[in-house]
């Protein structure tokens, strides 16, 4: 339903309004003339979700991975049916994060711009820190040096700091009547100089194209601009993904059934190898280790013909089950092979920390297999298919150790400790329901068993926080998949 939602951007009006008023094409129309048919990977569509300032998902902003003429790209795609596409926060952060993929995967950025800049009632959350609007600038100049090639079309308003997205381009098409780039539209100009001037002559696309010379390429339509596009990218020099020979064998077990195996208790974990058997090609499996650390199922197999070496918590991250894993991320670094982590573990019992030696051999490994992950030079994909809770979410690749990529199922639950865990205290005393909750933290929590400062407000908002719905809507990943897509994303 949320999907369905975030595909009709601002509304029915705001989509009535931008596509006969001012005679645009919506958004996802114009990828649909701009890709090649087929799959089409959108990264985070559920961004900004509840956030305060964003009544509506997407944040003005559609990102997402699909091919042109077989080349595989990143799109950044303003849609200003969505507050007349002005840049947030998190629209700010979502371009950041598919600048990063197009870097780290050396991909083709097309930028599809129509925006009225930055929203300025927000200004202090969009300009002036290392990773606020700018640094969208500074990334253009970096992958230009880096050689990787970036396209833009202004397809409508191009306004101030957006201004600046296609003039950084390699190359860039205007598209005559919609498309204006200036840096101060016709009312500033009015209100600074008396002047009158249309948007046509202060920046349309005839002045841009014959007399200042930002725009590369002039088009009558829209149509005939991403044909355009098309032609720039095929002239590239970039060479397309080589076709697969042949279909990869199917799993043996269907990958539909992975909608009724996705967990949603978390005090324990179902065996992961059900898990794998729907994932893996012809559901072929070649384990490592089998009988050693059995909570942590590591070993090799195939995914749409693509070798992996797969990290899988089968329960609790014990001490032997983090050497293997320290032991197997290592191979995989040294032969080059990509990793897939499937994070589904079991939260550690609450109480005081134990000192025993079990438990100080327990952190050593786990640390051993921190380092060995931050550290093997090869892809990473995470996927959170059940609980992540506390330090496993580190050792399994999380986001703060940079996965490639780092998706979540609904069911999913990404939190320090989990609010469900804790025991019931029986009510002693006239307790309201939130000092209750505290009183209940207060006795389970090892935190405050040792007079920790921190105060939780109440289980309720853990509860909140560790949601998928959550995390999403903030971009701590990469967006919520179904359990049944998993292979082909």
């Amino acid at each position: 339903e949320l999907l369905e939602k975030v595909k009709k951007g601002g509304g029915e009006n705001a989509v009535l309004r931008h596509t006969q008023r001012n005679k645009k094409l919506f958004v996802r129309e114009r990828l649909r003339l701009l890709l090649d048919p087929g799959d089409f990977l959108e990264l985070s569509p559920l961004a900004g979700l509840d956030l305060p300032y964003g009544d509506v998902p997407a944040a003005g902003c559609l990102t997402g991975i699909g091919r042109i003429c077989g080349v595989w790209c990143v799109f950044i795609a303003s849609d200003a049916t969505v507050k007349g596409g002005t840049i947030y926060p998190i629209g700010v952060k979502k371009q950041l994060r598919a600048q990063e993929i197009a870097m780290e995967n050396r991909l083709v950025s097309v930028h599809l711009v129509d925006s009225g800049g930055a929203f300025l009632p927000l200004q202090s959350e969009l300009f002036p820190d290392k990773l606020h609007g700018g640094r969208i600038f500074y990334n253009e100049a970096i992958m230009s040096a880096m050689g990787i090639p970036q396209v833009a079309v202004v397809c409508g308003s191009c306004v101030a700091g957006g201004a600046y997205v296609p003039t950084m381009a390699e190359e860039s098409v205007i598209i005559d009547k919609i498309g204006t780039l200036f840096l101060a539209g016709p009312p500033l100009v009015k209100a600074a100089t008396g002047e009158d001037v249309s948007p046509e002559d202060l920046g349309g696309a005839r002045l841009h194209s014959q007399v200042s010379g930002c725009s590369d390429h002039f088009a009558a339509s829209e149509e005939e601009a991403y044909v355009c596009i098309r032609n720039v990218v095929s002239t590239l020099n970039c060479e397309p993904v080589p076709e697969e020979d042949g279909e990869p064998d199917s799993p043996v077990f269907s990958p539909e059934e992975l909608l009724g195996l996705a967990p949603l208790a978390y005090s324990c974990t179902l065996p992961v190898k059900l898990i794998l058997s729907r994932l893996v090609d012809g559901s072929r499996f070649q384990e490592f280790k089998a009988a050693y650390g059995t909570t942590l199922v590591t070993g090799f197999g195939h995914v749409e013909g693509h070798l992996v070496g797969i990290v899988a918590n089968n329960g609790e991250l014990a001490h032997d089950a983090a050497l293997k894993g320290s032991h197997f991320v290592q191979l995989c670094g040294q032969r080059g092979i990509p990793i897939l982590f499937l994070q589904n573990t079991a939260p550690q019992p609450a109480g005081p920390a134990s000192v025993s030696q079990a438990h100080s051999n327990r952190l050593k490994a786990q640390a051993s297999m921190m380092a060995a992950v931050a550290c093997a030079a090869v892809p990473k994909i995470t996927i959170v298919i059940g609980g992540c809770f506390g330090s496993d979410s580190y050792v399994m690749c999380g986001r703060s150790f940079s996965p490639n990529f780092l998706f979540l199922w609904p069911n999913a639950r990404v939190a320090l400790v989990d609010s469900r865990h804790f025991p019931t205290v029986p009510p002693a005393g006239d307790w309201t329901g939130e000092e209750l909750e505290l009183k209940q933290l207060k006795a389970n929590c090892f935190y405050c068993a040792f007079n920790c400062p921190v105060q939780f407000s109440a289980l309720s908002r853990l509860e909140e926080e560790s949601s998928a719905f959550y995390s999403s809507s903030r971009l701590w990943d990469d967006g919520i998949i179904l359990p049944q897509d998993t292979r082909r994303v």
